[in-house]
């Protein structure tokens, strides 16, 4: 199959209004454990494409009284950080809006720069891979946390939910995404010319009712939304029709219900060093 180009400049899966609400899910401790022990107060921190702010506010604690620079493409989510970081009392954050493939810093700037589900996004893997890399002090550190959409679960599966999972993986490639990049992406580290790889891999799982309501939510809003019918349309994206989220979505109002509700986003985990 060959992937079309696409047709707006903005990745379907925006973080907008349907996913909002995944704040309560994130958070330092359990997003970016693996990266945690390798920081130390005083540290320049890059986060690129760091979303609400989330994980944001405990990286920016553990460098402390060092400097986290949050940057994101859409102005909502940088307010969004913006709120986050004063209410949580961190004043060591700083959010800006920007673009990973032509950062608003000067070369060698960072000590550390953190992603979470951003290069799945990014068409050009390698362009985002070599600004970062310029930002870097020689020895700092690049830390990225990316899906492995086919590895993710929804328990039970009702005979349907996978079809959810692939519609998410088939949008990702038809806007130019990489759905895998938490399996691929130690190759492009690599090829981006950074050194001392380390790979590792985790779960994050939802079962709790507080946590299986949330999603639910989301997953109902993301299946209804106008941008994924529009992208579905935009792309012509074969069986991914309205019949096809409305049984989607009539099946995750019985999901909600089950005793063994249950769903688990599978990562990959890298850290490497600028020579």
């Amino acid at each position: 199959m060959t992937q079309p180009e696409s047709p707006t400049p903005d990745y379907a899966l925006s973080y907008g209004d349907a996913f909002a609400g995944l704040q309560p899910l994130h958070n330092a401790r359990t997003n970016a454990a693996y990266l945690l022990p390798m920081l130390r107060p005083g540290l320049r921190l890059l986060d690129f494409g760091c979303g609400s702010g989330d994980i944001s506010v405990g990286l920016a604690e553990a460098v402390a009284p060092g400097e986290l620079h949050g940057v994101d493409p859409e102005e909502a989510q940088i307010e969004l950080a913006r709120s986050l970081a004063v209410s949580a009392g961190t004043d060591n954050a700083v959010f800006q809006v920007g673009d990973v493939t032509a950062l608003p810093f000067p070369e060698g700037f960072f000590d550390v720069a953190h992603c979470h589900t951003v290069l799945m996004y990014v068409p050009d893997t390698q362009a985002a891979l070599a600004e970062v890399k310029r930002v870097l002090k020689p020895g700092g550190l690049i830390a990225c946390r990316e899906m492995i959409c086919e590895s993710c679960f929804v328990h039970p599966d009702l005979g349907i939910m996978k079809t959810g999972w692939n519609a998410l993986e088939d949008l990702l490639y038809f806007d130019e995404g990489h759905p895998q990049m938490g399996k691929e992406m130690k190759a492009h580290i690599l090829e981006a010319g950074f050194t001392n790889i380390q790979v590792s891999a985790s779960f994050d799982t939802h079962s709790a009712p507080a946590e299986v309501a949330l999603i639910h939510s989301l997953a109902r809003r993301w299946f209804s939304s106008p941008e994924m019918l529009g992208a579905a349309s935009a792309y012509d994206m074969p069986g991914m029709t309205q019949s096809l989220f409305e049984r989607l979505s009539a099946a995750i109002d019985e999901w909600k219900d089950l005793p063994d509700a249950a769903v688990a986003y599978a990562y990959g985990e890298a850290v490497a060093n600028k020579p």
